[in-house]
């Protein structure tokens, strides 16, 4: 079902929506905006997580394979003007279309419950798009979950959810969890834990040439400015560090994270 457009930003339907692009509402109500097609696609595809859906009518006509989804899904489309859907989106040129979510983050006793081999945690990230981009790389790398543990950023932020490109909602992910207690949680659930980090003590070719890798695993990942502190580091089984071969001082977060998971992935399908 479509509705008839909005022309008015004040429309409670609107001022409801736009209230989500602050941390305060979206935790109050446990709700969050998908922006984009991409992210609007996977959201539909989820189950029940899209509560709402807002439209331009040119984006309705374009992407009517959206519009037949959230049909199926029994989610009602409502038309918004173009002046409407820029002021609840976040972006610069927004792609017209915009989807109130329910939170998809899950326990930390629920993600380890399905027995995860492969796990990523950031541990007081604060980048959003870090964050968005290591969700959707641990994604496609076949992670089990995603644990954003500590101080770290709010994977509800626009920037993160727009980063994640709808991975937000292909995987378990845990929030608002104590780094410590989170990685003796993983050593419990039989994950060997390895923290990645500049001046670690040996390298992670080293480590797949050894079948570190092979086993379940779970990766933790520090803060982009400071890394990991000699605490989190202590409790990990093996420090690591990604070579460097070339003259880069080293590698940003999400790039970091990208070739620790996928080395992880590879040494387990091969094992």
């Amino acid at each position: 079902m479509i509705a008839s457009e909005l022309t008015s930003v004040r429309a409670p339907r609107v001022q409801a929506a736009r209230r989500l692009t602050k941390r305060t509402f979206r935790a109050r109500e446990r709700r969050f905006l998908a922006e984009g097609q991409q992210a609007v696609r996977e959201a539909l595809a989820a189950p029940g997580r899209v509560l709402e859906m807002f439209a331009t009518r040119d984006a309705a006509d374009r992407h009517d394979d959206l519009t037949a989804a959230a049909s199926a899904a029994g989610v009602e489309i409502q038309l918004v003007s173009g002046a409407v859907m820029s002021a609840m989106c976040q972006t610069v040129t927004p792609q017209g279309v915009v989807a109130v979510c329910g939170f998809v983050d899950v326990p930390l006793d629920e993600a380890l419950a399905a027995r995860p081999r492969l796990v990523a945690v950031l541990a007081d990230a604060r980048d959003p798009g870090n964050a968005g981009t290591v969700v959707r790389t641990a994604d496609a790398a076949g992670a089990d979950a995603v644990i954003l543990a500590g101080a770290s950023v709010d994977p509800y932020n626009g920037k993160c959810v727009r980063a994640s490109a709808g991975s937000i909602f292909h995987l378990p992910m845990t929030v608002d969890v104590e780094v410590e207690a989170t990685l003796h949680a993983l050593r419990a659930a039989g994950l060997r834990v390895l923290a990645a980090d500049g001046n670690g003590t040996d390298d992670l070719d080293q480590a797949s040439d050894d079948g570190r890798l092979d086993g379940p695993t779970a990766w933790v990942f520090g803060n982009e400015a400071w890394g990991l502190p000699e605490a989190t580091r202590s409790l990990a089984d093996d420090v690591l560090r990604v070579p460097i071969h070339g003259r880069a001082e080293s590698l940003n977060l999400a790039t970091a994270a990208a070739v620790c998971l996928y080395a992880s992935a590879r040494a387990q399908r091969r094992a």
